[in-house]
């Protein structure tokens, strides 16, 4: 999958078109709560402003609007935030198509502008040609840096392609990059850590890495769909019944092309999920025990499986992280594999939020910027995002 970087385009005197993921959490007076995707961003904004570009047009969504213009759902506190980080004003615009826009952009003094949420029309999602061709009207070149919304084949990811040279940020590249060498040919030992509530986010990961993994390691609430699979009480654990039959299988799958899948030996439980939850470490749960967290003997024994890998791509947390009482498998787990020397690969969503809590984000190798997308990357599937944009000339 060799695509075309902004490395490999003239950007000097060019309107540069960029689809950022700018969908930052924002409190009830919309401040921003974490701003690690604008963070993201910035080296693309700033080589495009290295190169003399003539104007950085970044578009975004934010929120779920669905078609209709919301407050709440504006980008003002992004190009508040954008703007202190590269110290410089950023243009703030009312919408994202139209003349009136068009002419703003021309006649602004300001080289950074952001069109406002590309969701306030119905036309981005449905991936309106008429849209994405007012979009591309905007700029000379268009650059992904949107690896989040890669998946979706939207105006602004997949549309713009189609009328303008379309090129990889350096986030998106990056994604490309580790993501992509695990599915097409990881460094080995290859380890995949598996964890998250549910067995069926999961299915087509194990399908598509069973035939490259050394081994793979199952926690957090999906892995007691597997223990169930073996005949294991699993108390009130996280079970999804209709799974059960399909663990049982991924398991002789494995064993059919002598991968190992290494599932907990020992629990931390409550007989309750909150913050007050008294915690306790079993072998064996017990009928009214809910399973939240993999036990000691358990991360010894993952530890004892990581210890040799050149690359592990690690997606779902092993507990139930958010609560300190069960946040300390994953943790430890975390710091390990920190320390290997391995190739570290973080999936997006909430692997990438439990790193950031345990401080770690730094240790890493790459955290994905992408939930959704990462997981489907990892499926084998083709990211419309990715698939369009211009291929190199070998």
């Amino acid at each position: 999958m060799d695509k075309l970087t902004i490395r490999d385009i003239d950007l000097k005197e060019k309107k540069v078109l960029v689809r950022c993921d700018f969908n930052v959490p924002l409190d009830a007076n919309l401040n921003i709560t974490d701003d690690t995707r604008i963070q993201a961003s910035i080296p693309t904004i700033k080589y495009i402003e290295e190169s003399k570009a003539k104007k950085i047009i970044l578009m975004s969504h934010l929120g779920r609007p669905d078609g209709k213009v919301l407050e709440k759902a504006r980008l003002v506190p992004v190009s508040k935030r954008l703007s202190e980080i590269l110290k410089e004003p950023v243009l703030q615009l009312k919408d994202c198509i139209g003349e009136e826009i068009k002419k703003e952009i021309n006649n602004s003094k300001e080289r950074v502008i952001l069109l406002e949420n590309l969701r306030f029309h119905a036309e981005e999602e449905e991936n309106n040609p008429e849209f994405a061709k007012q979009l591309a009207s905007l700029a000379d070149i268009f650059v992904n840096d949107a690896f989040g919304t890669a998946h979706r084949a939207h105006a602004s990811t997949e549309g713009v392609t189609h009328y303008l040279p379309s090129v990889a940020g350096f986030l998106l590249g990056k994604e490309i990059k580790y993501l992509g060498s695990v599915v097409t040919n990881p460094k080995k030992p290859f380890m995949v850590i598996l964890g998250g509530a549910k067995v069926s986010d999961k299915i087509a990961i194990i399908g598509n890495l069973l035939n490259k993994a050394s081994d793979i390691i199952i926690g957090g609430g999906m892995s007691y769909t597997f223990l169930k699979s073996l005949g294991q009480n699993i108390g009130k654990s996280k079970l999804e019944a209709d799974k059960v039959d399909i663990a049982k299988k991924i398991l002789e799958d494995a064993k059919k092309v002598n991968v190992n899948i290494h599932l907990p030996v020992d629990h931390i439980v409550s007989d309750k999920v909150d913050a007050a939850a008294i915690a306790r470490t079993v072998e064996k749960i017990g009928d009214d025990d809910i399973a939240l967290d993999i036990g000691p003997k358990t991360v010894k024994n993952f530890e004892a499986v990581l210890k040799n890998a050149a690359t592990i791509v690690w997606n779902g947390p092993l507990g139930l992280f958010e609560i300190e009482q069960f946040a300390k498998g994953s943790k430890e787990i975390a710091e390990f594999i920190s320390k290997t020397g391995a190739t570290t690969i973080i999936g997006g969503g909430d692997t990438a939020a439990a790193i950031l809590k345990f401080g770690l984000a730094d240790k890493m190798t790459h955290i994905s910027t992408g939930g959704g997308a990462s997981l489907e990357f990892l499926e084998g599937k083709k990211l419309p995002g990715v698939e369009a944009l211009t291929e190199k000339r070998s």
